[in-house]
């Protein structure tokens, strides 16, 4: 299959291809453009490689970014024939426009407190991050903005912990907010699971209680007539692609 993986850096940013290798496709020549949210940045390319394996695999041009970066996008007529979000309500910012069916949701994620992996801020709990426990200057906290689902999830979340964090940044996007742990810049971010899994040796994970975390849904959407891209989204519904996903730390839909 032709792989092109891109990345958008701003709502009015060209997508940029950033790796390109030939072979064919086993679900015909018609491409692919997907959309999808940056905490499907490593999964989407491992299902892709499975189904090739199985000589089931499409012609993707994927770009990966912020749900809210990529409804822009949409609504500015970026050309596209599927959309994955990281979470429904960014469906609600889609404004009138050429979508197919109805959203399907392929998969779930919960948020999970990252940091660095020598911990340097000893935090032992989400109650560390409440101003009120603190003695002194806090640790430095990065969020997602809350215009992108990991963002409004982490709102949530400190909503349901019954108090509110001194916040250091909102980064663009989960990829973001992740990446300031990794390079010391914050002590701790909100970020998905899957993206503690992803960078195991980098960062770890605090247990966030069951009562305060949050899961969003996925939402995959058509936004074109391709009988190509609907076959897409319903393989992302199959036994390969969730198995994939189970393993990447995801949940069931």
């Amino acid at each position: 299959m032709i792989r092109r993986y891109a990345v958008v850096l701003a709502a009015s940013a060209a997508l940029a291809v950033s790796a390109c290798s030939a072979s064919t496709s086993a679900q015909g020549d018609e491409p692919i453009a997907v959309l999808a949210a940056a905490s499907l940045t490593t999964v989407l390319p491992d299902i892709e490689k499975a189904w090739g394996a199985e000589g089931t695999g499409y012609d993707l041009v994927i770009s990966f970014a912020g749900s809210s970066t990529i409804v822009q996008q949409i609504n500015e007529g970026a050309p596209a024939d599927v959309i994955l979000l990281a979470g429904e309500e960014s469906l609600a910012g889609l404004v009138d426009g050429p979508t197919v069916g109805d959203p399907t949701i392929f998969t779930t994620n919960s948020l999970a407190l990252a940091v660095p992996a020598s911990n340097p801020a000893g935090i032992t709990s989400i109650d560390d991050l409440n101003p009120a426990d603190s003695a002194g200057e806090g640790p430095t906290l990065v969020v997602c903005a809350e215009q992108v689902p990991c963002g409004s999830a982490s709102a949530q979340m400190f909503e349901q912990a019954g108090f509110a964090p001194e916040i250091a940044s909102f980064e663009p996007d989960v990829r973001s907010a992740l990446a300031k742990t990794i390079s010391g810049e914050a002590d701790a971010a909100i970020v998905y699971r899957t993206d503690v899994t992803a960078a195991s040796d980098d960062v770890r994970a605090i247990d966030l209680p069951d009562e305060v975390n949050v899961t969003n849904r996925y939402p995959a959407l058509s936004v074109s007539d391709s009988e190509t891209a609907m076959r897409f989204i319903d393989d992302l519904q199959g036994e390969t692609a969730q198995n994939v996903l189970t393993d990447a730390g995801f949940g069931a839909p």
